[in-house]
């Protein structure tokens, strides 16, 4: 009998971009024995993505490297469209911080990525290897082999039971797994120039939206800046940065009288927009993430931010049933919820760029005009302002528990309800509470709480890293079977009594297990005013998987184990 071969690793994952970077830190984190293969010998050393949104920041934090990277940004970053006159039509300026950051930042994303990949040493399970490409891998009931080939022309073999396919967005994996990348390449093209010692110095993202010639004007953190330029048809990346061709472009962003030569250029670079999404995110054992599932146009900073969901979504998972915690059932729901927001972002990207970028002056003029009717409307420019228009990641189906899951018996009034509805008494039932505005599927909010020793933490800091049972004004462990208090054990989640402040110090009706914090902003009284139920089940990635009344707990934590195939006697990842 030949001998059963042993496991380099529980996971690989592939490509060291920020998605990359992003899982192998969850991994490590959680203990998994990890493998990170960069065909690179070096990180990529200019910026390419510039803003980064409060969710991935949350994600950041999640793994403990938010702070890290606080000084390689710029928060509250603001959005202008400007017309070919000058005049700002729309201006982006979302102010509320509901996740816990700032929801637009500008960031420098090669030093970022260089604190992801130093965030990795606190790890010793978590192993880097640069100039390592994977030229080969097939896969079986237990896990992957992959054929590695390195700078130097050695070729080794490795083994994983889990494979991360973070390899970009011609990815080699995607392609040999034979996964279709449906969706459209955008005709025009964009000269994308990144500039040090920053010539303008003014701050914010302005959207020139010139039909002669659109252009894009970004500043960044260390006094660097892009300018992006739509390249028409005709025109070649040769051709567009020769020295004369520069100069007219540099023209319409520079200050009168300074030179386009003596600017101190890091790069010039041409770029296809393309709006695709990969057919299956999940083949087998093999995972796709960030750019090798999506790619998107530009113009809402979303592709970054995107795929840096991808990984706060997979990593977690990846770790819970590596250690047995739950079954592969769980894997099957980074399938189920990631895509359709992907699309959705892909969408909205698409929007805005035909928004900024019309080639027809009567369509730009009509534009114009619009925009310029809308700001007058406060309801429309909030819209805008508060960017309301960007769609939430909602999970519908997956690792979620929707309030029918739980309240499976229809009470007395519902009965009553129903029975009247075939009466000619029908036309004075009020219709039911819509179920459409329930805050499961959602990320939940992450104000500022205070603990009882006087420090004020932002609520994921007390969380934890795993789930958690967070509680407006009770412990509801007076209602836990012995099932119950087993899952709790299995998730290892905490259960968090919120209270306000000036009762949190209260004992009478709080249990040994719970942890109390106050509700230092009161925005988690509010959260939970808005909804039915006062028991919420929070994700790894802070996402509601359910919320139920003290009295029902029993029946959400039953169907949360039963939705990831929870094994009860694991302890938690």
């Amino acid at each position: 009998m030949s001998e059963v071969r042993q496991f380099d690793a529980d996971v690989i994952v592939v490509g060291a971009g920020p998605v990359g970077l992003s899982i192998a830190n969850m991994l490590g984190m959680h203990g998994v024995k990890t493998i990170l293969l960069e065909r690179g010998d070096e990180l990529i050393d200019y910026p390419r993505a510039v803003g980064m949104d409060d969710e991935c920041l949350r994600a950041l934090q999640g793994f403990g490297m938010a702070d890290a990277v606080q000084e390689h940004l710029t928060p509250y970053h603001w959005m202008r469209f400007v017309t070919k006159t000058g005049r700002c039509f729309a201006s982006i300026e979302p102010r509320t911080d509901e996740f816990g950051w700032s929801r637009r930042n500008a960031f420098n994303q090669p030093l970022v990525d260089r604190v992801l990949l130093d965030g990795l040493k606190r790890f010793p399970n978590v192993e880097v290897r640069m100039g390592s490409d994977v030229m080969h891998f097939e896969q079986d009931e237990a896990g992957v082999t992959l054929d590695v080939k390195r700078t130097d022309g050695a070729v080794s073999s490795l083994r994983t039971r889990w494979l991360v396919a973070s390899d970009g967005g011609r990815s080699p994996i995607r392609t040999a797994l034979n996964v279709g990348f449906g969706g459209f390449t955008d005709t025009s093209k964009w000269l994308v120039v990144d500039v040090r010692n920053d010539p303008l110095g003014v701050p914010n993202i302005y959207m020139h939206c010139d039909p002669s010639r659109p252009y894009v004007s970004v500043a960044l953190p260390d006094s660097i800046r892009r300018f992006e330029f739509m390249i028409f048809e005709n025109e070649s990346e040769e051709e567009m940065t020769q020295p004369h061709n520069m100069a007219m472009l540099m023209a319409k962003v520079l200050p009168p009288g300074v030179d386009a030569n003596s600017i101190d250029y890091i790069r010039k670079r041409v770029y296809t927009h393309n709006a695709r999404i990969a057919d299956r995110w999940k083949v087998g054992r093999v995972m796709l993430a960030g750019d090798a599932a999506h790619i998107m146009p530009v113009w809402q900073g979303q592709g970054y931010n995107t795929g840096m969901r991808d990984a706060a979504n997979l990593g977690w998972k990846l770790a819970y049933v590596v250690k047995g915690i739950a079954s592969e059932k769980l894997l099957d729901t980074y399938q189920l919820e990631r895509p359709p927001h992907a699309k959705a972002m892909i969408d909205l990207s698409v929007t805005a760029g035909r928004i900024f970028s019309p080639r027809s002056p009567w369509v730009a003029s009509a534009r114009d005009f619009a925009t310029w009717v809308l700001n007058l409307i406060p309801p429309a420019k909030r819209y805008f302002t508060e960017m309301r228009f960007k769609p939430m990641p909602k999970y519908e189906t997956g690792l979620v528990v929707r309030e029918s899951e739980v309240n499976v018996e229809a009470s007395v009034g519902q009965l009553a309800c129903q029975i009247l509805k075939k009466t000619p008494l029908a036309r004075f039932v009020p219709e039911p509470r819509k179920k459409d505005k329930s805050p499961v599927g959602k990320l939940f909010i992450q104000p500022k709480v205070r603990t009882r020793a006087g420090d004020v933490k932002r609520l994921d800091d007390v969380l934890g890293s795993g789930f958690a049972l967070v509680c407006w004004g009770v412990d509801p462990s007076f209602w836990l079977n012995q099932k119950s208090r087993d899952i709790l054990a299995a998730l290892g989640a905490p259960i968090i009594t919120v209270k306000p402040v000036v009762q949190m110090n209260r004992d009478k009706d709080i249990g040994p297990d719970a942890i109390v914090v106050g509700d230092e902003q009161m925005r988690l009284k509010e959260w939970f005013g808005s909804y039915d139920g006062a028991v919420a089940v929070i994700r790894p990635d802070r996402f509601v998987a359910g919320l139920a009344y003290p009295a029902k707990i029993n029946e959400l934590l039953a169907q949360v184990a039963d939705k990831m195939g929870l094994n009860v006697s694991k302890g938690a990842a």
